[in-house]
């Protein structure tokens, strides 16, 4: 096989690997994250911060970055 027999196969492949997403209507937004005011101490649970943040009027939050800190979230 040439070179280019090879790439048309490997390409073919490739197409027919490839999920589709006919049919499927995604809705993507910003998300906007703040720091938790309320939320004390390491944070180590993302469910623990989601809570204290929808105490604060945020959808959620989680843990992020090396010191573990919690940080709020909303569709902006």
């Amino acid at each position: 096989m040439g070179k280019m027999s090879c790439f048309g196969v490997v390409l073919v492949v490739l197409l027919l690997l490839h999920p589709s997403r006919e049919g499927v209507m995604v809705a993507e937004g910003r998300v906007c994250s703040s720091k938790s005011h309320g939320f004390k101490g390491p944070c180590v649970r993302d469910h623990n911060c989601a809570q204290i943040c929808r105490l604060e009027h945020f959808s959620g939050g989680d843990c992020q970055g090396f010191r573990r800190r919690c940080f709020c979230t909303k569709k902006c």
